[in-house]
């Protein structure tokens, strides 16, 4: 006999919510409008912009067939997963119609990455410098795309830390790093869905060495954020287009470098303009014309 179909956790919580008592259906409707809040932000934050108890977001689950929250959340990120074979090619909608069908993704795309930027926790990444500022070396990774990122941050950070500032296997093969970590280091990783199996291996060997670890991730389900004392979350899949967005994980990586420098006081000022007076003894940048 076939298996019954199953439905998706949005669907589920579609079909119950005429069932449940009234503050679990506005509760329900909540979750089912903002599926991706509910699967990166805190249920403290959740509860707070739904103006409701976080025990409802428990009994919501409960009321739907989950052990509790955090079941529920798992389900729907699983549920938001691309499928391994096509992650990118999944997002692609069908071509749009119209003169200025490409202005309006554009205007669309755009929109979306300004809206995310506020939700970024300026707390959370201060949080995170104070431990960059404190550490005694900085190992930074990131993979495929976000490779990118992690080079910007490696850059801005090595113009007033040069010696401290590494990115994981810049000189050789990773899993020589991966056996350098130390208690007193912390280690930045970098990643979204899919992720690679690459970052989770750092940060498992960061955990497993004591260091700090640091994930600048879409989603605190990330499986290279498991463990990690710093989680500084970006949106990468509500920004439309065929891939996702990197415009917040390249916000967190700049607000970083930022922050540590800004702790960093004059000793930090005076290795920046060490650093700044060899790229003019080397004629690094074109000359101004007067």
């Amino acid at each position: 006999m076939a298996e019954p179909a199953k439905f998706s956790p949005l669907s589920e919580l579609r079909i119950a919510l005429p069932s449940l008592p009234l503050r679990l259906q506005e509760v329900g409707r909540f979750v089912a409008a903002n599926d991706y809040d509910a699967t990166t932000r805190s249920m403290r934050d959740l509860a707070a912009e739904a103006g409701a108890d976080p025990a409802a977001f428990t009994r919501l689950a409960k009321a739907i067939g989950y052990s509790g929250w955090d079941e529920l959340r798992a389900a729907l990120t699983e549920a938001r997963r691309p499928s391994q074979t096509s992650p990118f090619s999944a997002r692609a909608k069908s071509r749009r119609h119209g003169p200025n069908a490409d202005v309006a993704l554009i205007s669309d795309k755009l929109e979306a990455e300004a809206a995310g930027l506020p939700r970024i926790s300026a707390h959370a990444i201060a949080d995170a410098a104070r431990t960059l500022h404190d550490a005694k070396r900085i190992w930074i990774t990131g993979y495929r795309s976000c490779r990118s990122v992690a080079e910007l941050l490696n850059y801005e950070l090595r113009l007033f830390r040069p010696e401290q500032v590494q990115i994981v296997g810049a000189s050789g093969p990773d899993d020589l790093d991966l056996g350098a970590f130390r208690p007193d280091e912390a280690v930045i990783v970098i990643g979204f869905m899919p992720y690679t199996n690459a970052s989770v291996r750092v940060a498992q060997a960061a955990y497993r060495a004591g260091a700090t670890l640091i994930a600048i991730a879409d989603s605190v389900a990330a499986p290279m954020a498991e463990g990690a004392d710093h989680v500084l979350l970006f949106e990468a899949a509500s920004s439309p287009g065929f891939f996702p967005s990197l415009t917040g994980a390249i916000a967190i990586a700049q607000s970083l470098a930022a922050a540590t420098f800004l702790l960093g006081g004059t000793a930090a000022k005076k290795r920046l303009q060490d650093t700044e007076a060899r790229l003019a003894a080397t004629s690094t940048y074109v000359s101004e014309k007067g």
